[in-house]
């Protein structure tokens, strides 16, 4: 996938933009998990979420490797699409993002304060990347798929970041949308030799990944109804799949009522804001029953632009919708 020789260029691109994120164990979590805990706080990049270190890998070598690139195109439910905006305003490349109908208002808004032409078409994340690939045909843009090997490259460097700074992590519970995130970190523990177990989570409502996962092969689902748009996906990644398969120890699912209650012990015990994907890997945590006591455990907070409603719905004690 990559070498850890690779993850460390990629860093010092990145490190141009952006500062190392932090990761801290909080006492409060620790007591009430009967663990020491480590938070990720990818919620703290200048987009708010970990995408962005892939955008800026992959937009850069597009860039210098092709001065008349006309422009990129992708599809998202948000977080990579500001990654990618982010990117192409740095690097002077014109973007179109392509997010499905109803997508959330203040990702869509933040997407358009970067730059990006914004175009909203299909019921999920699945259509619109069907509709971004016809647009980047149509324009002769570049599309950019999710799981890009550059976007895992840069995305990497947030693991890097974390096993450094606790290389006797026992567990760590990663989200999982298009699978870039969770394969960053198992590629950078195999490089560093790192014992460490890796878990992936998914929702109850959009668990495509834990099917094909037992299955051994890519098991799509007709639909999904997660409020956690960020790992709402239909039809997982071949490649993607592969690696979890070979790197992580499980896949384990959460019900909407869990990632709601993960929101509000985050906002409690740390005083962060997570979206619903940022928050899974916490519920994962708190559900799991081979969870042991006193050992040192991880939890990727990949992000935190959850709607203003959404947040109000959790945080005053209800599921979002």
């Amino acid at each position: 996938m990559f070498t850890l020789a690779d993850v460390e260029e990629a860093e010092v691109l990145v490190r141009r933009h952006m500062a190392a994120t932090p990761q801290y164990a909080w006492p409060l979590l620790g007591k009430r998990f009967g663990a020491n805990i480590v938070v990720k706080h990818e919620n703290h990049t200048p987009v708010g979420a970990f995408k962005l270190r892939g955008g800026l890998v992959y937009v850069e070598r597009l860039k210098r490797e092709r001065l008349d690139v006309r422009g990129i195109v992708s599809a998202t439910r948000g977080n990579h699409g500001q990654s990618l905006a982010f990117a192409g305003r740095v690097f002077d490349v014109p973007v179109t993002i392509v997010a499905p109908s109803g997508n959330s208002i203040e990702k869509n808004a933040a997407m358009r304060a970067l730059g990006a032409e914004l175009i909203e078409v299909g019921r999920d994340f699945d259509d619109a990347a069907e509709a971004a690939e016809k647009i980047a045909e149509e324009r002769g843009f570049e599309f950019v798929h999710s799981f890009a090997p550059d976007l895992v490259k840069g995305v990497a460097t947030y693991a890097l970041e974390l096993f450094r700074a606790h290389r006797d992590i026992d567990t760590l519970y990663a989200p999982i949308g298009m699978g870039s995130g969770i394969c960053g970190l198992i590629g950078v523990r195999d490089a560093m030799g790192l014992a460490t177990r890796i878990v992936g989570v998914v929702p109850e409502r959009a668990n495509a990944y834990r099917l094909s996962f037992d299955a051994g092969r890519v098991m799509p689902v007709n639909s999904v109804s997660t409020f956690a748009d960020g790992i709402a996906v239909r039809v997982p990644n071949a490649r993607a799949l592969e690696l979890i398969r070979k790197g992580a120890e499980r896949i384990v699912e959460v019900s909407e009522d869990e990632i709601a209650e993960a929101i509000r012990v985050l906002h409690e015990d740390t005083h962060n804001l997570a979206e619903g994907a940022g928050a899974a890997p916490l519920a994962a945590l708190a559900k799991d029953k081979e969870r042991r006591p006193g050992t040192k455990l991880a939890v990727i907070l990949s992000g935190g632009n959850i709607d203003r409603a959404l947040a109000a719905k959790a945080l005053s004690g209800g599921t979002p919708p």
